[in-house]
């Protein structure tokens, strides 16, 4: 898990260190394939954190930053800040739903749908399903 907390502590300690490291571990670097070093988000926020208060905040050695800093931090992976505080939120990232949405069709997908009542949502989901289940593609 990046160079961090094993997965199970972070996961046994929730809160904002189990959210960062699974920010560290869904979200890629897009030019090596592997996760972000905290050298690299430190870089990334611009002087407003350094290398060692990003280790800090991820091992939990410093306990309750500052709202700059969790600012700094959901800046660099592109969630809202209340993502990192929330105790009632279940992390809603996962890798494969990060790398869907780099997508602008995905992004354009959900934005609509977002839109929709629950039953068209529903709806929507049944085709997609329909489409992802299909042998081959219709010729015609």
């Amino acid at each position: 898990m990046g160079d961090g907390l094993p997965r199970e502590r972070a996961e046994e300690l929730g809160g904002l260190v189990g959210r960062l490291e699974h920010l560290f571990d869904s979200i890629r670097n897009p030019r090596t394939g592997e996760p972000y070093t905290n050298g690299e988000v430190a870089r990334m926020t611009l002087g407003d954190l350094s290398e060692e208060d990003v280790a800090g905040i991820k091992t939990g050695a410093i306990a309750d930053p500052t709202v700059g800093q969790v600012a700094a931090l959901s800046g660099v992976f592109g969630v809202e800040p209340t993502y990192l505080l929330d105790r009632e939120i279940s992390p809603l990232l996962d890798e494969e739903l990060v790398h869907a949405l780099r997508d602008e069709d995905v992004r354009a997908i959900t934005r609509e749908s977002s839109r929709l009542a629950d039953w068209e949502r529903q709806l929507l989901l049944g085709i997609v399903r329909q489409f992802r289940d299909q042998k081959a593609p219709p010729t015609g």
